[in-house]
């Protein structure tokens, strides 16, 4: 058995049994300037469902209590975090280390949108490649002191999400999901997995849950009654937030302006995640 005290990632282990240790050695340490105090990726086993949008808020409203805030954008094939703030500068470097971009509210942000000359250009890799690529986002670049490095995942169980939970210290996970049965079945999906590996999962928010009417306030389900709060009981997590479509928040990131978002929709996460 390895000592633990010598184990880089002793402070943010995963490993349940110790005599299982070895798996540590697959952690990555990131390098020497960066001090990070909670990693935590937001994921879901299907696309579309606005993990990006949740990790936009999420970071928008903790940068806003006063925390360091860093988001990395692991959806290497259909990264959306940059426009979403705005960002237009590129990210730079000087052959060791990768200075990520700043937002206007001091979050910083690494994404592959930052890297290409044109961020309409596809990126067309094998997954190894891009696995690989999102471990130099946490291994190279310069984050500095953060209190939260958010990772914006891609969707699904396959090499990316695996990476991230081998290689980097995650304190927890945040799932998204939206209404419909099919995607709640999702849910159970991304928590097995995580389960697997000794991940805690924080809780499930549940996007696009309803919409208000702009003439009577009624709330309108419009994908059917939610199943969200009961896969949450069935699994033992817990159900942190109910997002509605909203228009605005919509044209908030669309003009790359989601750092004026100002409901409250989020909140309990939010608190959740300081705890």
């Amino acid at each position: 058995m390895t000592d633990c005290e010598t184990c880089k990632s002793k402070d943010n282990c995963n490993v349940v049994d110790k005599e299982n240790c070895e798996v540590n050695s697959l952690i990555k340490p990131t390098n020497e300037w960066n001090h990070i105090k909670k990693v935590i990726p937001i994921v879901s086993g299907k696309g579309g469902v606005g993990k990006s949008l949740m990790t936009a808020l999420l970071a928008t409203l903790l940068a806003r209590k006063g925390y360091k805030v860093g988001i990395l954008d692991a959806d290497i094939t259909g990264p959306s975090i940059p426009k979403m703030f705005g960002l237009s500068q590129k990210a730079t470097g000087d052959g060791k280390i990768i200075y990520p971009a700043i937002t206007h509210n001091g979050i910083k942000v690494m994404s592959i949108n930052l890297l290409l000359e044109n961020e309409e250009d596809p990126v067309v890799w094998r997954g190894p490649i891009i696995a690989g690529t999102v471990t130099q986002f946490w291994t190279d670049v310069l984050w500095g002191e953060l209190d939260f490095l958010l990772i914006d995942m891609p969707p699904g169980t396959g090499d990316v999400p695996l990476t991230i939970f081998q290689s980097i210290p995650v304190d927890g996970i945040v799932v998204v999901t939206s209404p419909q049965e099919l995607v709640s079945m999702i849910v159970k999906k991304a928590y097995n997995m995580a389960d697997k590996m000794n991940i805690k999962v924080f809780g499930a928010i549940e996007n696009m849950s309803y919409a208000i009417c702009p003439n009577c306030n009624t709330k309108i389900e419009l994908f059917g009654s939610s199943k969200t709060s009961q896969i949450c009981k069935e699994i033992n997590i817990p159900h942190i937030a109910s997002m509605p479509i909203d228009p605005n928040i919509a044209k908030l990131a669309d003009t790359g302006e989601i750092e004026k978002f100002n409901k409250d929709y989020l909140d309990k996460a939010v608190i959740l995640l300081e705890k």
